[in-house]
């Protein structure tokens, strides 16, 4: 195996090596005699196996047998600051360029068994379902097509209208009074021609509705409007494909996300089974709240703050970089208070209905 280091600096302080890879933090690593600074000096002239770094260290006077060049590799591993050279590439020099930015956020979490290249392939080979390309749901896509994935269906039964534009940026003004599903796909195959995408124009009144579009997908994400069941169905349709489903959305002074990972999590419906008893005050406040008819209130960065979440738990469950962070949780952003995260769990039902449906995960008895 050919090591390469990452992006990394160092400097001597007496004895000890200051190695910073992350701006938060230096690493410090004993080094009397400069050995370490000398295998950091070899790795960042070129990627070497073990043998080669042996031989290297050796012009430097340091006798190291390639046993111990390759256990001092392992330590810089256990670091984060050495990975795996032919793990870097797509193998296409375009591919590469393409994605430059997004391999180099792999790097942060590759290692000498976990190469950047490989959380990439996963995204690209990633069928995603989006539900509604609307506030949340257009940035959502936008983030999606700049990381890469490689089919989108897009669903959406709205048309373009002006006032969309203070928080829906897919849409230009030669876009209105037309669909929504059919302009937002436009815009990807526009903006890359490589991302497969569908458009779908469609009312969605039951979780029938979405049988036909969860097939062969990996992951749905957004939130749908129009009926206060709409994301329960979705939730249902998702949990029935065994896919991890994605929602978000906002009210006046709050942004919210969260994910069921169908068979592993609460799902919706758990968490819906959870509401107030219908008689109490929590209770009759739930119901003003489910069946109220907003105006409206999100704006640009309130919707791109929303979509980009979704997506960054999206991208957790399609690459693995690292595990979902909102897996059975409701993540809420009060914009009273700077936007500050809170984490609850969603109630998990044994006696869920939905959660039932989830067909059995490979490996797994159900």
């Amino acid at each position: 195996m050919r090591v390469a280091l990452k992006e990394c600096d160092w400097e001597a302080d007496g004895e000890d090596l200051l190695v910073v890879f992350d701006a938060r933090e230096a690493i410090t690593l004993s080094d009397p005699d400069g050995q370490v600074a000398a295998l950091l000096s070899e790795l960042r002239r070129a990627p070497r196996t073990a043998a080669e770094l042996s031989a290297a260290l050796g012009a430097h006077g340091f006798d190291v047998s390639e046993d111990d060049v390759g256990q001092g590799l392992r330590g810089l591993d256990s670091l984060g600051l050495v990975e795996d050279a032919d793990g870097r590439s797509l193998g296409d020099p375009d591919e590469d360029e393409r994605h430059f930015s997004n391999l180099c956020f792999y790097g942060t979490y590759a290692a000498l068994d976990r190469h950047r290249a490989g959380f990439q392939r996963p995204m690209r080979e990633a069928h995603v379902l989006v539900l509604g390309v609307g506030g949340g749901g257009s940035s959502l896509v936008q983030c999606l097509a700049g990381l890469g994935v490689g089919e989108m269906t897009l669903v959406d039964q709205d048309r373009v209208e002006p006032r969309n534009f203070a928080r829906q940026f897919l849409y230009r003004h030669a876009d209105i009074g037309l669909s929504k599903a059919e302009r937002a796909a436009a815009w990807v195959r526009d903006y890359d021609p490589g991302i497969k995408v569908n458009a779908v124009d469609r009312w969605v009144s039951c979780p029938e509705d979405l049988a036909d579009l969860v097939e062969g997908i990996d992951l749905i994400a957004g939130g749908l409007d129009g009926h206060p069941h709409a994301n329960l169905w979705a939730n249902e349709a998702a949990v029935r494909a065994g896919v991890p489903y994605v929602l978000g959305g906002a009210n006046r002074t709050q942004l919210m996300y969260l994910s069921v990972d169908p068979g592993r999590t609460a799902c919706l419906a758990c968490d819906y089974e959870d509401r107030p008893a219908e008689d109490t005050s929590e209770g009759i406040a739930y119901r003003i709240v489910e069946n109220m008819k907003l105006s409206n209130p999100l704006t640009g960065p309130m919707a791109m703050q929303v979509g980009s979440l979704l997506a960054f738990e999206a991208q957790r469950y399609l690459t693995g970089y690292e595990p979902p962070r909102a897996a059975g949780f409701r993540v809420t952003l009060d914009l009273r208070e700077g936007l500050t995260p809170a984490w609850q769990a969603l109630p998990r039902n044994p006696d869920c209905r939905v959660c039932r449906l989830a067909p059995p995960r490979e490996g797994e008895r159900r």
